[in-house]
C-alpha cells in the first residue's frame, strides 16, 4: 500500500522546509512542532541548550493517565549539510518523483518525525490507557549531543516512560540492538627543532604514531579474538584512526600532532576499557618525552559518546512493535542511535522507522512513499494497542 496520510505529507513538507543543518539553530522547527502539537491538546516541555539556540521538545498526549508510563516516539530534527552535493532539486523543498519523496532529512529522519506529528489529532481523539509522548531532539548528527540533556530533563520532570520507539531509518524493520560508540581527539605536545638536531626535540608525530599503531593492534585483537555476535554486520568491536594532522615543515621536527579515533562497542562491553588501555600507554610515553621537554604531554578529549542498545526482548514495546510489523526477525546494526540513551535511562527501547539508511546523508536523499505509508499504518496500530 502506497497511500500516505495527507497529514503526514503536509508535516514532512513543512519539516524539510526548515534548514536544520546541525550548525544552525533548530528553534524555528521546534517552535512550529510545539504549536502544532499544542493545537491538538498536547502538554509540551522544552529543554534548551546552554545558549538557548537549540532545544529538545517533549510533548505528551494523555498526561492525565499519569507520568509513570507511556510510550515515547522519538526522533531528531537536525540534518547533515548539503554542501558540495549535487542535488537534482532544492534539498529544502519536497519533491515527489517515481514514488519517492526527495529532500534533506526525508530519510534521516524527518520522515518518521512527520508521520508522528501528522497523527497528532489521532492521539488526542484516542481513549489512551497510557500516555503517548513525542520527543524531538537536537544535534544527533554531531554525536547524539542533545539526547543526554533531554534524559536529564526527564529525570528532573520525574517522567519515566515504559517504552520507546526511535524512528531511525530501518526500512520499517525492527532493530533490537546496536553498538555503542566513543569519539576521541588525541593531542600530542612535543618540542620543535631543526631536523638536524633531532636529539634535542620531541617528535610529536612519532609519538602519535606509537599510539596509532596501538589502536591498530587493538583493532586486530578485537577482530580476531574479541567477543563476537554474528547478528551484527560487523560482529565484533571495531576501532580506527580517522583523521590526523601535525608538523609545519619538511625539515622541522614537529612540535604538535593531533588525531581523531573512534570505536564501536558490542552491547555489554566496557566503554572505558579501550581508552584506559591507550591512556596507560600514554602514561608510559610521557616520562620519556619529558626527559627532553618538560612541557611535553599527551592529552585525550572525548568528543562524543553513544551508549549501546541492548535488546529489549521480553518487554511490552518489543512485543507490540514485532506484532505490528508482522513478526519478522529483529535485526542488529553497527551504527548508533539515541535509543541507547533511553535504554540507559531504564526505558525498554527499539528502533524502527521509514526509509533505508543507505539513502541517508547523500545527495538526492529520499524516502519511498510506500515506507511512509507503512509508518502511517504502524502508528495507527500503535494507537489502537495503547487505547482502552
Amino acid at each position: 500500500m502506497t497511500d500516505v496520510d495527507p497529514r503526514s505529507l503536509a508535516c514532512l513538507e513543512t519539516l524539510i522546509g526548515f534548514d536544520t543543518t546541525s550548525r544552525n539553530s533548530n528553534l524555528a522547527c521546534i517552535d512550529w512542532a510545539r504549536a502544532h502539537l499544542e493545537a491538538h491538546g498536547a502538554v509540551t516541555r522544552t529543554d534548551w541548550n546552554a545558549d538557548r539556540t537549540k532545544a529538545n521538545l517533549f510533548a505528551t498526549f494523555g498526561e492525565d493517565r499519569g507520568q509513570g508510563g507511556g510510550v515515547v516516539l522519538s526522533g531528531h530534527v537536525d540534518v547533515v549539510p548539503v554542501d558540495g552535493q549535487a542535488w537534482s532539486s532544492d534539498p529544502f523543498t519536497t519533491s515527489i518523483r517515481d514514488g519517492r519523496l526527495y529532500g534533506r532529512g526525508a530519510c534521516d529522519m524527518k520522515g518518521f518525525d512527520a508521520v508522528v506529528l501528522g497523527h497528532a489529532a489521532d492521539y488526542a481523539a484516542a481513549s489512551l490507557r497510557q500516555p503517548i509522548h513525542i520527543a524531538l531532539t537536537y544535534d544527533e548528527e554531531l554525536g547524539c549531543l542533545g539526547i543526554p540533556h533531554l534524559i536529564a530533563a526527564l529525570r528532573k520532570w520525574d517522567i519515566h516512560p515504559s517504552g520507546c520507539i526511535v524512528g531511525e531509518p530501518t526500512s520499517m524493520q525492527l532493530v533490537e540492538a546496536h553498538k555503542g560508540g566513543r569519539l576521541y581527539r588525541c593531542r600530542v605536545i612535543g618540542q620543535a627543532a631543526h631536523s638536524s638536531l633531532t636529539p634535542t626535540a620531541v617528535n610529536a608525530i612519532e609519538y602519535a604514531a606509537v599510539l596509532i599503531a596501538a589502536i591498530r593492534g587493538i583493532a586486530i585483537r578485537e577482530r580476531t579474538s574479541g567477543p563476537r555476535d554474528e547478528g551484527f554486520d560487523v560482529p565484533h568491536t571495531s576501532i580506527s584512526t580517522n583523521m590526523i594532522s601535525g608538523g609545519n615543515g619538511a625539515n622541522i621536527v614537529p612540535e604538535s600532532a593531533e588525531f581523531l579515533f573512534d570505536y564501536r562497542l558490542m552491547p555489554g562491553a566496557d566503554p572505558e576499557a579501550i581508552i584506559g588501555e591507550l591512556q596507560a600507554l600514554a602514561a608510559e610515553l610521557i616520562p620519556e618525552m619529558r626527559r627532553v621537554a618538560p612541557e611535553a604531554d599527551i592529552l585525550f578529549e572525548q568528543l562524543a559518546g553513544i551508549p549501546a542498545l541492548a535488546s529489549a526482548e521480553g518487554s511490552e514495546i518489543f512485543a507490540v512493535a514485532q506484532n505490528l510489523i508482522g513478526n519478522a526477525p529483529p535485526g542488529k546494526v553497527a551504527y548508533g542511535t539515541e535509543a541507547g540513551s533511553f535504554s540507559d535511562y531504564g526505558v525498554p527501547t527499539i528502533v524502527c522507522g521509514p526509509g533505508s539508511i543507505e539513502q541517508a546523508h547523500k545527495a538526492d536523499e529520499y524516502v519511498a512513499l510506500s515506507q511512509l505509508a507503512a509508518c502511517d499504518r504502524f502508528i495507527e496500530g500503535l494507537i489502537a494497542r495503547l487505547s482502552v
